[in-house]
């Protein structure tokens, strides 16, 4: 438990003395400077897509990191300067100037401006890369911060603009002013020139609640048309209720889980996540869209809703999008994506069609105009460099705007889509990358990667780290899309979650073992990698079936699953998990709970466990516990803490390359060197 004081100094000691053997061990490595040299001129490449979002006067902003950069800049250009291949870019706020000008760790976190000027900001800013953000005013057009403005201390929650003078603010109030799981749990509406003290709360939430925040829905000209309030009862469930002139509150029915998608010609389109009747009487399944005629359904809640995207049993909605007359919509089936367009028509049914765009591979929706139906759609797949479209949503044309040169050398590599049979014999889907003519007699290091949980697909994309630093080395890289994920909508997610949950770690052993059954690879050569939940899926690996891997890397992970709840975020993933403090919940989350199962004798590869201390989501005491357990027990363990950096574990891009690297380093010895030498102890 001591390992769980977050800055102790018994625990900081040990984590020094772990960083300083697993640095040793793996920098000490020949090949370790060369992947790290490689690591870094990729992350710090220049010949990145600059992803921009659409202002309303037209323009187009992009934050942009590089090795200058390292903090990064928040920066404006034109349409027509964005098409060409050096865009002339003007800087409206430089965080490591702001950083090294007042003394700070700043990480950028997001800017929100209101609408419809756009002139007005709130930008966030965290201290070393934590989820708890200090929020200031900005002038976008003195491009400075704003003197005696709008100015937020350091919380977890948000803040959202209703007109220049007023917020709609959920923050720490101090005492009793947050839910178990350490987010808000009220909003107040904040006044120019109010201490937050004198804003009065609007609406307060439960004790157990994971969260409240606040926010306005707006048509294309920035006119509000409803201020709400998400009540977040749990992760998946909640209710949204909207704020009346006169300061009442008035829930909105909607299903539990759902949510709301976009406002586009009056319509409100909502997807549900589970089977619902509506007030009218209509019967709608999971994982479809419906859209209402939003003033008359404010009005009348028994106002039929329209059906507008009905996913067969392997699609699934993975984004939606407003232009100003258009619904925008990325739709997979069977994990390859495509994109729709729908028009809305209050009388009937939605027509639709679909943007001419590459198949089979990932594409995603990006920003959308308010002022016309242009719309940017990314567009990559495992071997396709990312590539970005101005798509018009009116006419269905898209057009390559941007595109990157390729990272690695993809001569002779392929993908293939194949499927695992899983213990209740549910058909798992997996995508495998390597070069085309590998020999099929199990020699071949493996890394498999799996996430599993939240609703959150893995879907074909291009990681020039991956291709560099393995691919082109040899390596064959799979990615299984298991069920806890989105890949098949809702239901997919759905069918792992509580006390299902052993059903995702199952699949993921079946992708193994087909792996191995097909000759692709074999014990000694298959490792695999997972963080956050996906780290708890690699412990789950690890303790359940470590008789198939040789290498595992376990990234921020969830560990001790007995004790997550109690933990920062933890209590927000009881959804997802169960409660282990309800005896039957926690009889099934016993039976896999790495942490617990952690035992002497097994076949355990030495693995490679790495978190950071400013992770203020997934506690690194499970990280450290891990390790601490495993070497308790007589393994070898390689541990390495980023003392800077949050959840994602990389506050700036240097310690980004250093993290990959390391990574690589460690696959690199257990699976690439001779079976001999990389055996399990």
């Amino acid at each position: 438990l001591w390992l769980e004081e977050v800055e102790g100094e018994r625990a900081m000691e040990w984590v020094r003395a772990h960083n300083e053997h697993s640095l040793g061990v793996l920098q000490g490595d020949p090949r370790y400077a060369q992947l790290h040299a490689q690591a870094l001129e990729i992350v710090q490449s220049r010949d990145r897509i600059p992803g921009v979002g659409f202002n309303h006067d037209g323009t187009l902003d992009n934050f942009w990191q590089d090795a200058t950069h390292v903090r990064g800049i928040w920066r404006t250009t034109t349409m027509d300067s964005y098409r060409t291949a050096e865009p002339r870019w003007e800087t409206i706020l430089d965080i490591d100037a702001l950083a090294a000008s007042e003394g700070k760790n700043w990480v950028y976190k997001g800017v929100t401006c209101l609408p419809p000027q756009e002139t007005r900001c709130l930008v966030s800013l965290s201290d070393g890369g934590k989820d708890a953000v200090t929020i200031r005013e900005f002038d976008r057009a003195t491009r400075t911060f704003v003197a005696d403005g709008f100015n937020l201390s350091e919380s977890k929650g948000g803040a959202s603009w209703i007109d220049e003078n007023t917020l709609l603010i959920s923050r720490d109030f101090g005492e009793g002013s947050l839910t178990d799981s350490g987010y808000p749990r009220t909003v107040r509406l904040l006044r120019r020139g109010q201490s937050i003290e004198q804003a009065p709360i609007v609406f307060e939430g439960q004790q157990t609640d994971v969260s409240v925040s606040g926010y306005t829905l707006r048509d294309a000209d920035g006119v509000v048309k409803a201020t709400l309030i998400n009540r977040g009862i749990n992760f998946y469930e909640g209710e949204t209720w909207r704020l009346n002139a006169d300061g009442t509150t008035t829930q909105l029915q909607l299903p539990a889980k759902s949510n709301i998608n976009a406002l586009v010609q009056g319509q409100l389109v909502v997807t549900t996540d589970q089977d619902w009747t509506a007030p009218s009487g209509q019967e709608f399944q999971t994982g479809e869209g419906i859209a209402w005629n939003l003033e008359q359904w404010l009005a009348n809640p028994a106002t039929p809703a329209q059906l507008v995207i009905r996913p067969t049993e392997r699609e699934a909605i993975e984004g939606i999008s407003a232009t100003r007359n258009k619904l925008v919509v990325a739709l997979y089936e069977n994990v390859r994506g495509s994109v729709y367009v729908y028009q809305p028509n209050p009388s009937g049914e939605w027509a639709r069609s679909r943007l001419d765009l590459p198949q089979n591979v990932t594409v995603g929706v990006g920003s959308a105009s308010e002022q016309n139906d242009q719309v940017f759609v990314s567009v990559a797949g495992y071997l396709n460099p990312s590539s970005l479209y101005l798509a018009d949503a009116a006419t269905g044309q898209a057009d390559v705007v941007k595109s990157l040169p390729a990272k690695f050398d993809a001569t002779g590599m392929v993908v293939e889509q194949f499927e695992a049979r899983s213990a209740d014999g549910t058909m798992i889907p997996y995508f495998v990358v390597h070069k085309g003519d590998m020999p099929m007699d199990g020699s071949n290091a493996t890394l498999l990667y799996g996430y599993g949980g939240f609703q959150s697909s893995l879907l074909p994309g291009y990681s020039a780290t991956v291709g560099k630093l393995w691919l082109e080395r040899g390596g064959v890289y799979v990615i299984a899309n298991t069920r806890g994920g989105g890949e098949f909508g809702p239901r997919w997610h759905q069918a792992a979650l509580q006390e299902n949950r052993q059903r995702a770690h199952e699949d993921f052993q079946a992708v193994a073992e087909d792996l191995i059954a097909r000759g692709v690879t074999s014990q000694p050569h298959l490792g695999i990698m997972g963080g956050s939940q996906g780290g708890l899926f690699m412990g789950a690996m690890l303790t359940q079936r470590p008789d198939l891997i040789n290498a595992a890397v376990i990234q921020v992970p969830l560990f001790d699953m007995l004790r997550f709840h109690k933990l920062l975020a933890g209590a927000s993933w009881i959804a997802e998990y169960g409660n282990p403090d309800i005896a039957e919940e926690r009889a099934w989350i016993e039976q896999y709970s790495p942490y617990q199962r952690l035992a002497a004798g097994q076949p355990y590869p030495e693995v490679f466990i790495h978190t950071s201390t400013k992770d203020d989501r997934v506690h690194p005491g499970h990280a450290r516990k891990a390790a601490a357990r495993l070497e308790e027990l007589g393994y070898p363990v390689l541990f390495y803490e980023n003392t800077d950096g949050g959840h994602a574990a990389g506050a700036n891009l240097r310690e980004t390359a250093r993290r990959l690297a390391l990574e690589y380093t460690y696959l690199t010895r257990r699976l690439m060197d001779q079976p001999s030498a990389g055996a399990a102890e």
